[in-house]
């Protein structure tokens, strides 16, 4: 008998260990999200980004705003201004006057704002958190966390409204206790954008100082 019970609690920790890896509902509630966004050809959103570490007493605010079409992005937020074409990214430093130019390697920018929506997808556990109202609306959280024990970050935290699937918010936890919070509002998904809008026009930034480390 003893060994019989020892094998039923071995079976329920196999089970809730696989619930907890590829949880289903958390499944659903992603899916829903990513195939949302996928079919919109371009949106922008304004952003607030939060950097805080209780035990460094970091808390940092800045402001910015976003567009988005397929990989392509624009992003401002504080000083910089971050540029990506696909295959060139340039960042731009308003204090300065100075933009730098190199090439783009999707592989070394997991967190880019245009995988945020699929990056669940490949290397990835997901576990259903909690349902809740969150400034009168609800919406459902998801969180996840990487296989690779070797990343920088541990989980990441997805808000979701539960009314039309658009993210509200993610937070990035890494191991030296940082916790990034990007917050979405304004969310615009009717935009017609061409590609040139996701590149660095020099003539716009009178007198800036261009560094190429391609």
């Amino acid at each position: 008998m003893k060994k019989l019970g020892l094998i039923l609690v071995l079976v329920t920790l196999l089970v809730n260990i696989g619930w907890s890896q590829k949880d289903p509902k958390a499944l659903k509630i992603l899916d829903a999200m990513s195939n949302k966004y996928q079919t919109i050809e371009a949106f922008s959103a304004k952003l607030v980004y939060k950097l805080e570490n209780s035990e460094e007493k970091l808390n940092e605010t800045f402001k910015g705003e976003i567009t988005v079409m397929g990989e392509k992005y624009r992003l401002k937020i504080g000083e910089q201004e971050i540029i990506n074409n696909g295959t060139t990214i340039w960042t731009y430093l308003r204090e300065v006057n100075e933009v730098n130019i190199d090439n783009y390697y999707p592989e070394d920018d997991p967190m880019a704002p245009s995988k945020i929506y699929t990056i669940y997808k490949e290397g990835y556990k997901y576990t259903f958190v909690q349902e809740k109202k969150q400034k009168g609306k609800l919406v459902e959280i998801v969180d996840l966390e990487p296989d690779n024990k070797d990343e920088p970050f541990f989980k990441i935290r997805l808000t979701i409204a539960k009314e039309d699937n658009t993210l509200v918010n993610y937070k990035v936890f890494d191991k030296n206790g940082n916790r990034y919070l990007w917050s979405v509002s304004d969310f615009n998904p009717n935009l017609e954008l061409t590609a040139s809008h996701f590149e660095f026009d020099p003539s716009k930034y009178k007198g800036v100082e261009v560094v190429d480390l391609r």
